[in-house]
């Protein structure tokens, strides 16, 4: 089931990601969400914009968890590419999951589902070498449309999915 995150969730949220962070430095992602990234403080702000959901298992423990932002994201305002679409829509942000569980599986479909069911066009990004999630963003139907560039100007791969 997946729901609104609370206040109360945020300790085994940090758990998650902080598993998803050791899943990606595995995986040779060694840059993406360094040091305290993110922090309690940005969940709970997102909690409080009511755009971070995360999915209970049956036992009541949380197996994976993402953001998905209403309206414009503003890093997304400039792409070195083309989007499909200019018309409203929602931005999955910070999936993770907790890969010791056995009910993990089908994370980023589950969470694409759950978005289109709100969103009829979704975008994400992620970073050059998180392998994985592009794998998974490509397989639910998202295409790369170039690149964006967060606040700090990072670089990130920009992907689009319109229903």
């Amino acid at each position: 089931m997946i729901r609104a995150a609370e206040k109360r969730d945020v300790e085994q949220l940090l758990s998650i990601y902080e598993s998803a962070k050791k899943f990606m430095r595995g995986a040779g992602n060694l840059t993406q969400w360094t040091g305290n990234y993110p922090s309690g403080e940005l969940l709970e702000e997102d909690i409080d914009k009511g755009q971070l959901y995360c999915e209970e298992n049956e036992e009541g423990r949380i197996v994976f968890c993402f953001v998905l932002a209403e309206g414009e994201d503003p890093t997304y305002r400039y792409i070195d590419g083309e989007w499909l679409s200019h018309e409203p829509y929602g931005t999955i942000h910070r999936i993770a999951k907790d890969g010791s569980l056995p009910d993990s599986r089908g994370t980023v479909k589950r969470c694409v589902e759950f978005a289109l069911a709100r969103h009829s066009h979704l975008r994400v990004d992620t970073h050059r070498d998180n392998f994985p999630m592009q794998k998974a963003v490509e397989r639910e139907g998202f295409s790369y449309r170039g690149i964006i560039y967060l606040s700090d100007g990072s670089p990130r791969m920009a992907y689009e999915l319109v229903k």
